[in-house]
């Protein structure tokens, strides 16, 4: 990995400064101030953040949230100001986002083995909006703080006795059981974006083991006791299944079929498709939006999460094979659903393919490069630094085991602009596999619209030998 050289002074950061004290200072009256007052001060804050503070990673995805929020408040600041006004507010904003776009690129590390991004406007928009998807999770998340800090700390470490106990660290397949197929199911239907779709309800049946901490606290979520797979199914004769796993915050029929194209997937390439919903996501939320106290909250419930998330994965595709015995299946995951396709290609050698998406691959390091300082160095005082964290991950990283599949039959793409999910993850997940990463021009959040994506899983498909003609 490769540092670019360090600046005392960063030149674009006058641009969200300008941004902020032009969105405070154009106007009187309060209706103006009450659209002014969010992005005026989140640009100003990051301009002066990066030009006086430079590194914190946060401070650019502030600036990119700022100038989101300043190209929304666009049409009522022209409502209550004027267009003059209204048009060079909208310009600052937009000026701002592509800045903060440059900026990440200009002190993203470059990674041996990665291709670089290249350096174009249409790559600042895409890393920008990247940036500002970073600065919801961050500035949204739930980070435990006070009493909670320390009783995380707490509870980190006695999971990792009991873990080492158990000599899970070791042989982490001796914590995942297989599960059964489930004995009741319901199916419901529902239709989006043109397309119907089922959605198969089950039991999970997860439990996690009583001896590791708040485990009675984990059974407590109702709602993610419950497991919801979306199936888009053609009538006649048995075709291949895709399961598609979304990716964080995600869960919704909107979300993942916006992701999974029916159209494509479905339709087009004539697969059936079998869509599970993650653990505290969506129906299963136990928070109020869809994925919380997954990556917040308790460091302690990721072991949970990720537990459970293998364990629904591995019973819905047991009651696929019961219910059509021979049936050929592959993975494909985006992002957090990278990461379980890459768990379950560990645990299951029946899959024809496992194709992982910008892949988050090491949790510990995606959740520590983004937590307050101070919090880190609270944690490290208490015993809890990244290493530790990351062993107390073992048991259910995707690096534990080594993949059931053959090495054909293992794909990673990524991307050399991504903020959310940085070149490290795919490239550790293509070194533990022995595989290429196919990389492509973009960042996270422009995955839909990236031909090498659609490239690769048409590859798989064809390794495989699957016909739906």
């Amino acid at each position: 990995m490769e540092y670019p050289k360090p600046k005392q002074w960063e030149v674009l950061s006058w641009v969200p400064i300008v941004a902020g004290l032009y969105w405070l200072l154009a106007h009187d009256g309060g209706a103006w101030l009450f659209w002014a007052i969010v992005p005026g001060a989140l640009l100003l804050a990051s301009g002066i953040g990066l030009l006086l503070t430079p590194g914190d990673p946060r401070t650019i995805s502030l600036m990119s949230v700022g100038a989101v929020f300043g190209l929304l408040f666009t049409l009522p600041a022209w409502w209550v100001a004027d267009f003059g006004t209204a048009f060079f507010t909208g310009l600052l904003s937009f000026a701002s986002f592509l800045a903060s776009g440059r900026a990440a690129l200009r002190r993203a590390p470059l990674y041996l083995g990665a291709t670089p991004p290249e350096i174009s406007t249409r790559m600042d928009f895409k890393v920008a909006i990247d940036e500002a998807v970073l600065g919801y999770f961050v500035g949204a998340s739930r980070i435990p703080s006070g009493q909670e800090a320390s009783r995380t700390c707490e509870d980190s470490l006695r999971m990792e006795d009991a873990i080492r106990q158990h000599g899970w660290d070791r042989d982490p397949q001796a914590m995942h059981p297989a599960p059964p197929a489930p004995e009741e199911t319901y199916i419901d239907r529902g239709r989006i974006f043109g397309h119907d779709y089922e959605v198969l309800r089950f039991d999970s049946g997860y439990a996690p083991p009583s001896e590791l901490p708040n485990a009675v606290i984990w059974k407590s979520y109702a709602n993610n006791a419950e497991c919801h797979v979306r199936l888009l199914r053609h009538p006649g004769k048995p075709r291949p299944w895709l399961m598609c796993i979304h990716g964080y915050r995600m869960g919704s029929p909107w979300m993942d079929l916006s992701l999974f194209s029916p159209g494509w997937l479905h339709h087009k390439l004539g697969l059936n498709i079998i869509q599970p919903v993650l653990p505290l996501h969506g129906p299963r939320r136990a928070g109020l939006r869809s994925g919380d106290l997954y990556l917040d909250g308790d460091l302690s419930d990721l072991i949970y999460a990720e537990s459970q998330a293998l364990w629904d994965l591995r019973r819905t595709l047991a009651w696929l094979r019961a219910n059509e015995p021979g049936a050929r299946v592959g993975v494909f995951g985006v992002s957090l659903g990278g990461y379980n396709a890459a768990l379950l290609s560990g645990y299951d050698a029946e899959l024809d393919f496992a194709v992982a998406a910008i892949p988050v691959i090491d949790l510990a390091f995606a959740l520590w490069s983004v937590a307050p300082p101070a919090h880190r160095a609270y944690y490290a005082e208490h015993g809890l630094d990244e290493a530790r964290y990351r062993s107390v991950l073992q048991p259910v990283s995707p690096l534990a085991r080594a993949p059931l599949l053959s090495r054909e039959r293992l794909f990673v793409v990524a991307a050399t602009g991504d903020r959310i999910v940085v070149p490290r993850h795919p490239l550790e997940l293509g070194r533990h596999w022995n595989v290429p990463v196919q990389w492509y021009q973009g960042s996270h959040l422009s995955i839909r619209r990236e031909h090498e994506v659609r490239d690769t899983l048409n590859l798989a498909i064809a390794r495989a030998g699957w016909s739906v003609e």
